[in-house]
């Protein structure tokens, strides 16, 4: 079984907000993938962003800067 490891989970309000994500990391360099949203939240979408809790700083302000809504950030034992 795989060790579970704290991540920055964020998640959004609509599918295309989260894939908005994936193609923002991507085109910048920032390390993530898109996951089903944990049971442990709750959700208007679906999906969810997974990255490092230090990479928190630089998804608040890539969201910010781009206008991209996100409903919240949480670090989850996952």
């Amino acid at each position: 079984m795989r060790e579970k490891k704290v991540w920055l989970v964020v998640t959004f309000h609509t599918t295309a907000a989260a894939i908005g994500m994936e193609k923002l990391c991507a085109a910048r360099g920032v390390a993530g993938r898109l996951i089903p949203v944990p049971r442990a939240l709750t959700a208007d979408c679906g999906m969810a962003w997974r990255a490092e809790p230090a990479a928190r700083a630089a998804l608040e302000a890539l969201a910010a800067e781009e206008g991209l809504e996100v409903e919240g950030f949480y670090e989850l034992l996952i």
